[in-house]
């Protein structure tokens, strides 16, 4: 078993580094241009559902079970069969569902926006008060951080523990600061750790007592059917009903989209929360929309039919991105597994491996990364305002790359773990 670095004198990682810089130097000549910055379907899993293209024609008829016709105004808050298959997906009564467009992210956004300008459900304006402030669990979804950073809201880190965020802390800002309006959350296969929310982290939620009347957590499921093995798979408990045995009906706007079921930017978004809530937003709607694309929301309920047809499809992407995550565990187990130059997590579904490098090593191992030719998400952008404070978590997005590439792409990334870990030990003098 290789040395731990740490364990090395001076005279040891010298010699280590002019072995490292020089396997750097070959990577660099062979002039890798490969992609692993964000969470992309390959173009095999695009590729495997282009036959909903098939779903209509010209003669098709395009009408609901109910008879109304897709193509014409109406059904403002989504067809009803669409509202039950991405009820199935969130585990809640197709009652509970507004039908969107092809963004969940555009959902969220909407929420906070209409939040700001016009409060939740007769509360005061957020644009009005004083302070807004949201808890962001970390590291975290970088596109969750940016809607509340454009809109000038505070954001506060709370640690991911294996359970999900650090309750303790969430009751006690929740419960202690009026300020306090929101909480991000990916529950399930979180962005990026791969962690789900234990049954506890999800009735202490539902069971919060705000300061705030329009605190609201935003329960964004995009993981819900993203699993990696038949086997193995996490299920959570539904949030809706636990808030409404707990007496918080209202307290959860949830979110789930087809973008990595369909197609990404093609695909149909949906809400879930409470009647109250559903109102209030319906009544946002009737301003914003005359409707959203029901004929594609009537192409996909055509597709998939049902909740199982949605998971055999999801079977055939497990199929092909599986490999792909397992190759580069394989990789980091074999390359740095005992150096103690960093950590990873192993997840089951979701669309990510979280990195944790060394402190103060994010930024340059990114940085090398780049310079022989590979993208990665930018260190920081798990984290509020693009800041670790420890500089060490980095996204690995395994899907996007062919095999072969990834293979490339993770052995780049090995290397340059192992020369900045070097340098930064060589920089504190050790020996």
């Amino acid at each position: 078993m290789a040395k731990p670095y740490k364990e090395m004198n001076r005279e040891e990682l010298l010699s280590l580094k002019k072995e490292l810089e020089g396997k750097f130097e070959e990577a660099k000549g062979k002039g890798l241009k490969l992609d692993m910055s964000r969470g992309k379907q390959s173009t095999a899993q695009l590729d495997m559902t282009m036959s909903i293209m098939n779903v209509f024609d010209s003669d098709s008829v395009l009408k609901t079970e109910d008879g109304i016709d897709c193509r014409n105004y109406g059904l403002m808050d989504g067809i009803p069969e669409v509202k039950k298959l991405l009820g199935d997906m969130m585990g809640v009564p197709a009652q509970n569902v507004i039908v969107y467009g092809n963004s969940s992210l555009s959902v969220m956004y909407d929420a906070v926006s209409h939040s700001v300008t016009h409060g939740v459900m007769g509360s005061t304006p957020w644009c009005k008060l004083d302070k807004v402030k949201f808890l962001c669990p970390v590291p975290g979804y970088d596109r969750h951080f940016k809607i509340t950073e454009y809109f000038g809201i505070e954001m506060i880190n709370i640690p991911m523990t294996a359970d999900g965020p650090d309750m303790d802390l969430v009751e006690k800002y929740v419960s202690e600061d009026e300020a306090v309006k929101g909480i991000w959350c990916v529950p399930k296969y979180s962005n990026p750790q791969g962690i789900s929310y234990s049954d506890e982290t999800v009735r202490r939620f539902a069971n919060l007592k705000p300061a705030a009347k329009d605190f609201r957590i935003y329960w964004d499921n995009a993981y819900a059917v993203h699993h990696l093995y038949d086997d193995k798979q996490d299920e959570i408990l539904e949030i809706l009903s636990e808030c409404e045995k707990a007496g918080n009906p209202d307290m959860v706007f949830e979110f789930c989209s087809t973008s990595k079921v369909s197609f990404a930017g093609g695909g149909i978004a949906g809400m879930a929360a409470s009647k109250a809530n559903l109102d209030y937003i319906k009544e946002g709607m009737t301003v914003r929309t005359i409707g959203y694309d029901k004929v594609n929301q009537l192409r996909h309920v055509r597709y998939f039919k049902d909740i199982n047809g949605i998971r055999a499809h999801m079977k055939k992407h497990a199929e092909i991105i599986r490999p792909k995550f397992e190759a580069v565990l394989q990789v980091l187990d074999k390359e740095i597994g005992g150096l103690g130059i960093g950590e990873w997590n192993k997840p089951v579904g979701g669309y990510f491996i979280s990195f944790e490098a060394m402190e103060g090593c994010a930024k340059a191992i990114v940085a090398k990364c780049k310079e022989a030719g590979v993208v990665m998400t930018g260190a920081g952008a798990t984290f509020p305002y693009g800041k670790d404070p420890k500089d060490s978590n980095i996204r690995i997005a395994p899907t996007f790359p062919t095999p072969e590439e990834m293979a490339e792409a993770t052995d780049l990334f090995v290397l340059c773990v192992k020369l900045v870990s070097v340098n930064k030990l060589l920089d504190k003098n050790v020996g």
